[in-house]
C-alpha cells in the first residue's frame, strides 16, 4: 500500500496521526494541528536516507496551509531546503509500506 497525500500516519508513543500533506518519490511532508500555538507540527520524511525531521531553516519557512507544504516540497526538490541533519531520527514507520 502506498501512502498518498490525504493519508494518515502514525509515529510510535504519539496519540494523534499526522496527515500527509505533499509527496514525491523522495519526500513525504507530514502535519498534525497544534492547538496551544494555533500552528502545526509538522516532519518530513526522506526515503533516500531513511530518517525523518524538520527543514534545516533556522525559522522554518511554514506548514500550516497545504499549499505551504507544496512550495517547501519544491524547495526541497531544488535543494533551497533539506532535511536537517541535526535533529533527525531514524525512520520509525515501515519504508516499503510507504513507498510499495
Amino acid at each position: 500500500m502506498k501512502v498518498e497525500v490525504g493519508d494518515k500516519i502514525y509515529l510510535p508513543n504519539e496519540k494523534k496521526p499526522y496527515k500527509v500533506q505533499a509527496r514525491d518519490n523522495r519526500y513525504i511532508i507530514c502535519t498534525k494541528p497544534f492547538n496551544p500555538k494555533h500552528t502545526v507540527l509538522y516532519f518530513i520524511i526522506d526515503l533516500v536516507r531513511k530518517v525523518r525531521g524538520t527543514d534545516n531553516m533556522i525559522f522554518c519557512s511554514g506548514y500550516e496551509t497545504k499549499e505551504q507544504c507544496e512550495d517547501n516540497l519544491k524547495k526541497l526538490q531544488n535543494g533551497t531546503i533539506e532535511v536537517t541533519y541535526r535533529n533527525v531520527v531514524p525512520l520509525d514507520v515501515d519504508v516499503e509500506w510507504i513507498i510499495t
